[in-house]
């Protein structure tokens, strides 16, 4: 066994604190990674508080994760001790449904489906059709923490051109938006609208316009107004109706990253005829849709989550070539829960990543 140090939560209600825990020696196909790097993604909040109603505790989030292989278990083949690696929202699938097979294993229709970096199976034991958790494993612990083991093919190779603290929050955040952009298509010259301007509405308009898209950002903030043009893309106040009107019609591409419940209503008429808006910030029910409006345009609102192991191989690389990434903030694991805080209010403009190398101020304590 290994033994592990981590921050977690206890209860929806209690701060992240230190915990030591053990991990499983890597089996064969396994690589044991030492954790260099951990982004803060707004559902790791989500999941500390139960917002979802299916957490595990002790919740150990953190599944925006960059290390170094420290060891490789028998017949490991894709990585090497020393390479620079990352791991992101999942750590296996069934392998055996039609999307694993597919390989889409974000899509995965297995009995459990996907089995998270943290807090165990997407559909844990008790909502799973036969009652079982073929995993054997009711909790995960994630990336807050100082090791994590993994099968090798859910691990994925850093390019030299990323920095391994910038390439982070691509693995949840960067995926989590350049996966829709790809599956709808996004081309050199489309009009892409995204709603929402934090961390993933950041990602987003970057990579759609390393794409070759033109950028229209929709945020409630004033002050994010000259952020969206420094990027290149414009920026529309919601509820400047006089824009709003102007921009009827127009778009070949909506992209809503807002992490909450809210109105698509006046973003519906923007799309051109068959066009779609895509979901991937909220996961919980969404404002009533006026069906009229999609329906005289034959527009579309869809979802989607997260990205499969080859996207996400697919966007780092992305990246690594076009020279873009999220803006960051380096913070000690000590500060987890102020940067919550900061997240919740609003106060942070970059994505949070935490140095684990401050982790080993607990485990000289």
């Amino acid at each position: 066994m290994i033994q592990a140090t981590g921050y977690a939560a206890k209860h929806s209600f209690s701060r992240l604190r230190p915990l030591s825990f053990e991990r499983d020696d890597p089996k064969a196909g396994e690589v044991e990674i030492e954790i260099l790097y951990c982004g803060v993604c707004h559902s790791d909040i989500h999941q500390v508080k139960n917002e979802w109603g299916n957490t595990v505790y002790p919740c150990m989030p953190g599944h925006e994760i960059v290390g170094r292989v420290r060891r490789a278990g028998a017949s490991v083949s894709r990585h090497q001790v020393g390479d620079m690696v990352g791991v992101g929202c999942m750590i296996d699938s069934c392998r055996h449904c039609e999307p694993c097979e597919a390989g889409e294993q974000n899509y995965c229709e297995g009995p459990n489906s996907w089995l998270a970096t943290y807090n165990g199976p997407m559909m844990p034991a008790k909502m799973s059709p036969t009652g079982e958790n073929s995993y054997g494993r009711d909790n995960t612990y994630g990336g807050y923490s100082d090791v994590i083991v993994v099968p090798e093919d859910f691990v994925l190779a850093i390019p030299d051109g990323l920095r391994p603290e910038v390439a982070a929050p691509i693995l949840c955040a960067g995926v989590t938006t350049y996966s829709p952009l790809r599956h709808w298509g996004v081309k050199q010259g489309d009009k892409v609208g995204i709603i929402g301007f934090g961390g993933l509405g950041d990602m987003a308009a970057k990579l759609a316009r390393a794409m070759g898209a033109e950028v229209t950002i929709f945020t409630r903030s004033e002050e994010k107004l000259s952020e969206a043009a420094r990027l290149g893309a414009t920026a529309v106040l919601e509820g400047d109706q006089a824009a709003f009107t102007a921009l009827k019609g127009s778009f070949d591409f909506i992209l809503s990253t807002v992490p909450e419940k809210h109105d698509l209503n006046p973003f519906v008429t923007l799309l051109k005829r068959d066009k779609t808006i895509a979901v991937v910030g909220a996961l919980e029910p969404l404002a009533p849709v006026n069906n009229q409006q999609r329906a005289m345009h034959r527009t579309s609102i869809a979802g989607s989550i997260i990205g499969s192991i080859a996207e996400t191989q697919e966007v780092l690389d992305f990246c690594a070539e076009h020279g873009i990434g999220p803006d960051i903030e380096l913070i000690a694991i000590q500060d987890i829960n102020d940067a919550y805080k900061k997240v919740l209010s609003g106060d942070v403009r970059f994505r949070y990543v935490i140095d684990m190398a401050s982790l080993k101020l607990e485990e000289a304590a």
